[in-house]
């Protein structure tokens, strides 16, 4: 599936992803997943909205979403990659790292993120990296590594 699949092609909706994730409002950055290979990849959407409280004061008269909110909802797609891997501790994966991030265009109220992440290593059980990308319009917006680490 990519940006063009239905709009209705859904493999977790988001009370399920409540389910997977620690993430609530207003940190809750993940709408949908429309792909899903536990362990290796994901693809996600975040339907970005002007009601969302970031807007408020970044920017009043300009409004767009903050890049490390970029980088948040991108590393809550990798979260669901580990979630449901197989003999993992039990714990909560943190940020460990950002490598190489880079901000293409603007996002802005009424834009979808796509966002795709896949599983680059997991070392030990304990520490992780994923290659994430998001785009609007098939247009490249943000990509990067993110590393995590496990805390118990």
């Amino acid at each position: 599936m990519t940006e063009s699949s239905p709009p209705n092609s859904v493999v977790l909706n988001s009370e399920q992803i409540m389910g997977l994730l620690p993430h609530r409002y207003p940190f809750a950055l993940v709408d949908r997943v429309i792909e899903h290979d536990p362990g290796k990849r994901a693809v996600a959407i975040k339907n970005v909205t002007l009601n969302e409280p970031q807007f408020q004061g970044h920017f009043p008269d300009r409004p767009l979403m903050p890049g490390v909110l970029i980088v948040e909802a991108m590393a809550q797609v990798g979260g669901l990659i580990v979630t449901q891997m197989p003999d993992l501790p039990k714990g909560l994966f943190v940020f460990a790292g950002i490598d190489g991030v880079r901000f293409r265009r603007p996002v802005v109220p009424g834009d979808q993120l796509f966002i795709t992440c896949e599983l680059l290593s997991l070392k030990r059980q304990r520490f992780g990296k994923v290659s994430a990308r998001a785009t609007v319009d098939s247009q490249l917006v943000c990509s990067g590594d993110l590393m995590f680490s496990l805390v118990e």
